[in-house]
């Protein structure tokens, strides 16, 4: 048994046949789909062609678009890509339509920093609140407390994201360290932290 596939085209040609033998989109539709299940065109797309068909429009190959043409020279695309992405910083969104034509895809280092958000922040604050309130209560005095005092130093570098062909490393390189530190007291009893 062989499997045919058709191409957007062929379908288009048994759209016009459906049309001039006066059937409709949706009739049309339903019998692609008992004819060519997964390969059938969409409903909506039968209803556009139909439509098309009505203003004597009979023609099945896709027509050009306006805008930016679709065929350029790979090669010194990728070149001009990687001279406006460093020398002009060139916005990312106008260059990425190019690239996705190239058939290249965006790419991330794997390290994420952890970044603290104002919520997590507020709870720290508030552990650290009850636990010197357990320590002001009589029936707390009883348990072990120790304490430590410590300058965290953290690193939350902003990750730049690069592209690239698939299968290939990132070449996107880190900027400069910046450090920042944090004061922090951590206080401990025999329950809990």
């Amino acid at each position: 048994m062989s499997i045919f596939v058709p191409n957007k085209v062929y379908l288009r040609g048994i759209l016009l046949h459906y049309f001039i033998k006066k059937k409709s989109a949706a009739e049309t539709h339903r019998i692609l789909v008992q004819t060519y299940d997964d390969n059938a065109l969409s409903d909506t797309t039968c209803r556009d062609w139909f439509r098309r068909f009505k203003n004597n429009d009979f023609e099945l190959e896709d027509k050009e678009r306006s805008g930016a043409p679709k065929k350029f020279q790979d090669k010194e695309l990728e070149q001009l890509l990687d001279e406006l992405g460093k020398i002009l910083q060139v916005d990312e969104s106008t260059v990425s339509k190019r690239l996705k034509g190239l058939g290249m895809i965006q790419k991330q280092r794997h390290w994420v920093p952890y970044e603290l958000k104002l919520r997590d922040v507020e709870r720290r604050f508030g552990t650290c609140e009850l636990l010197l309130q357990r320590q002001r209560r009589k029936d707390f005095l009883h348990r072990i407390v120790t304490g430590d005092e410590k300058w965290i130093h953290y690193d939350n570098p902003k990750r730049r994201k690069s592209w690239g062909k698939p299968g290939h490393a990132s070449t996107s390189s880190q900027n400069q360290i910046s450090m920042a530190r944090s004061f922090f007291s951590v206080f401990g009893g025999i329950s809990r932290v």
